[in-house]
């Protein structure tokens, strides 16, 4: 009988057990009032949240997948593995797997503790993840398997887990762009995501977004989205500006979740959110990198990007996007690809500095090193350039574009005039903020003839103000985050922002390169020269 009890009690402390551990929660909800409450007392109307955490998405369900492995995986296992990864460029970590000191197994079990770690932490969650892969761990494995049968390079992207911002199609995740109307889309993957996998690159999961990249309402806080809620600046947490549309592409790369991230640019939505959290992003010429399965906003202006911890991980994840998309009217042949990245010598390089910006400390500081180091400095007071017609070249190509990429997915939403009556029906979860641009899409009547027109006003007047190139020979145009994102956007001209340091407030700024078309790996050259020269990066207290 007693022996019977003592099997009983057995059985019964087995399933307690069990069942504690189906329903343990890593991730839990709690009253937030209090602390939106205080937001209200910001300055910055946008830092003014309505709310913080997300009203739909349950991230116990996102790392469900990963409880096994998860398990296994202390945190003696992810303190011995920092040193090897956390900031770490792509060519330190790959030199650690040949070497055998790390494999694309345990450092992919690394981001994922590391995202739980801090996610699920009520004083340091960032918001900056909105999807997992749950079949990630089995790929690294897989990669693991081969990699002896592969010479694989030291600058290759084989292996190495990557974020997308969740604009961008993958085939075993929704692609939501933060919309509740968009919480089920099913797709393929977009052509950069394949040319990733060919590659060799582990898709690690998604990253939240200004909610239809920030073309959505006005005024509203960056890096919300009513699927992944509002992300956070980890340089600053309630305090600085994630800076938008690519907020989780930043923030997750400055908080070392991935290897890389990438993002989208319209205008500003790569070197805003890389400025704000002191990361590179590399804004491309339209049409170098395919747009194909990407949530649109302008046809005419969208490109994808690479944002990353240094200039040599961005040139490695550029580099393993590029190819020409027959599906895509921009695309264009990139065929003087560079093999390997080198630093440039600065001495002979000719900047162009606008005299304006010099007011500020930590621009003039920097170009005083630039001159320390031989650059030719011409300072530059253009006149502004118009950019009447911007909203509405906006306006009519994602009336036009947004349909065409909704087009026959499973999705309840066909138009932009869908969307704004699906987000009425439950406006508080699904557009706190408003949708005031959306609205603005509808009412605006511009044809496409006259849109044409538009768009050849703003080329023209963006490329003029940007005549110093030819006038002065310049290499580069040297700017301050997103300052001149707009211009450049119409004019078609390439980005690079790179760190540049830290305002007395510990709010970070970035150094933006502004090229000619299709001078990405000059830009990326000039970037490195200028990383080795200052070596201003830091990671976030805390983050550690």
């Amino acid at each position: 009988m007693h022996k019977i009890c003592y099997v009983l009690l057995v059985i019964l402390l087995i399933g307690c057990k069990a069942k504690k551990e189906e329903v343990a929660q890593d991730f839990t909800i709690y009253n937030e009032a209090t602390e939106v409450k205080d937001q209200q007392a910001h300055e910055n109307p946008r830092m003014k949240f309505k709310l913080i955490q997300s009203k739909v998405l349950d991230m116990n369900e996102v790392f469900k997948p990963f409880q096994n492995e998860l398990s296994k995986f202390s945190e003696e296992d992810y303190l011995s593995l920092k040193p090897l990864i956390l900031e770490k460029s792509i060519p330190s970590i790959q030199k650690a797997i040949k070497e055998g000191k790390l494999s694309y197994e345990n450092l992919t079990l690394f981001y994922l503790y590391r995202i739980r770690k801090f996610e699920s932490d009520s004083t340091k969650y960032l918001n900056a993840i909105i999807n997992l892969n749950p079949n990630v761990v089995e790929e690294a494995r897989q990669k693991d398997k081969v990699i002896k049968e592969k010479n694989i390079s030291v600058e290759s992207i084989f292996g190495m887990p990557i974020l997308l911002k969740d604009n961008i199609n993958t085939d075993n995740l929704p692609t939501t762009a933060g919309a509740l109307a968009l919480k089920d889309n099913a797709t393929g993957n977009a052509f950069i995501v394949e040319k990733l996998k060919e590659n060799g690159a582990l898709i690690l999961g998604k990253v939240n977004l200004s909610e239809w990249a920030y073309y959505f309402c006005t005024g509203c806080p960056l890096g919300y989205s009513a699927i992944g809620g509002q992300t956070l600046n980890p340089y600053g947490r309630k305090v600085f500006e994630t800076g938008g549309s690519s907020a989780g592409s930043g923030v997750a790369t400055a908080a070392n979740y991935a290897v890389a991230t990438i993002g989208t640019e319209t205008a500003g939505s790569i070197t805003s959110p890389s400025s704000q959290n002191s990361v590179v992003g590399l804004k491309p010429t339209i049409g170098i990198l395919s747009r194909s399965g990407i949530v649109p906003i302008s046809s005419t202006l969208d490109t994808p990007g690479p944002m990353t911890k240094s200039v040599i991980d961005n040139f490695i994840l550029f580099k393993a996007m590029l190819g020409l998309d027959a599906t895509d009217k921009k695309s264009k042949e990139f065929n003087d690809i560079a093999e390997e990245l080198h630093s440039t010598e600065l001495k002979s390089k000719r900047f162009g500095v606008f005299t304006s910006l010099l007011e500020d400390p930590v621009y003039k500081e920097t170009i005083d090193k630039l001159k320390e180091a031989g650059v030719e400095i011409i300072e530059l007071s253009p006149d502004e350039a118009s950019l009447d017609g911007f909203l509405t070249l906006l306006n009519i190509d994602m009336k036009y574009d947004l349909p065409h990429y909704l087009k026959g997915k499973s999705v309840a939403v066909a138009s932009v005039e869908d969307v704004i009556n699906f987000n009425k029906k439950e406006s508080l979860v699904r557009a706190p903020y408003g949708q005031q641009l959306f609205e603005g899409i509808v009412k605006d009547t511009t044809s496409l003839e006259e849109l044409e027109k538009v768009k050849s006003n703003l080329m023209a007047n963006s490329r003029a103000y940007f005549t110093a190139f030819e006038t002065d020979n310049l290499d580069a145009i040297l700017s301050i985050n997103n300052y001149h994102s707009a211009y450049s956007a119409v004019a078609e001209y390439p980005n690079l922002t790179i760190p540049m340091g830290y305002k007395e407030t510990g709010e970070p700024m970035n150094l933006t390169l502004i090229g000619k078309p299709k001078s990405e790996f000059t830009l990326l050259s000039l970037g490195l020269s200028i990383e080795n020269l200052t070596k201003i990066r830091k990671l976030p207290k805390g983050y550690e």
